[in-house]
């Protein structure tokens, strides 16, 4: 059971860094739960669906580094990897995008139901972001 997590969380990675959004997006199921680092918890795939568009159009970037691990029974899942961004546009309330580049470590938990993600979970020092782009 925890192969078909990782190989989920594998799937929903590959999607991320390829731009895929309709991938993505079908990898979650409609009742998500995304607990935004540092931020509000958004239910719901519009909400995510949203949440990704002003991150695709304020953001550029890839994940790098990835290791994935599972429960035995393949209901949670974890990621540490390593974000290589740009800036290229800016965010409300942050710093202004001037297309700097960055380089985050960062982690995600996962909770999965039926072979799709039902809660993801997202941490990163945001300090050490805006500290990056200059803030």
């Amino acid at each position: 059971m925890n192969q078909h997590a990782i190989n989920l969380i594998e799937q929903y990675y590959a999607a991320f860094n390829s731009a895929d959004m309709d991938t993505f997006l079908n990898l979650l199921t409609d009742e998500v739960i995304h607990d935004i680092n540092q931020g509000k918890r958004e239910i719901g795939k519009d909400a995510f669906r949203q949440f990704m568009a002003c991150m695709n159009f304020n953001y550029k970037e890839q994940l790098v580094d990835m290791v994935i691990m599972a429960t035995s029974d393949g209901t949670r899942a974890a990621a540490e990897f390593v974000v290589l961004g740009k800036y290229i546009k800016s965010d409300e309330g942050l710093p202004a995008a001037k297309g700097q580049e960055y380089r985050l470590p960062a982690g995600a938990f996962f909770e999965i139901r039926d072979n799709k993600v039902a809660r993801i979970t997202n941490y990163y020092n945001l300090q050490d972001w805006i500290a990056q782009v200059g803030g």
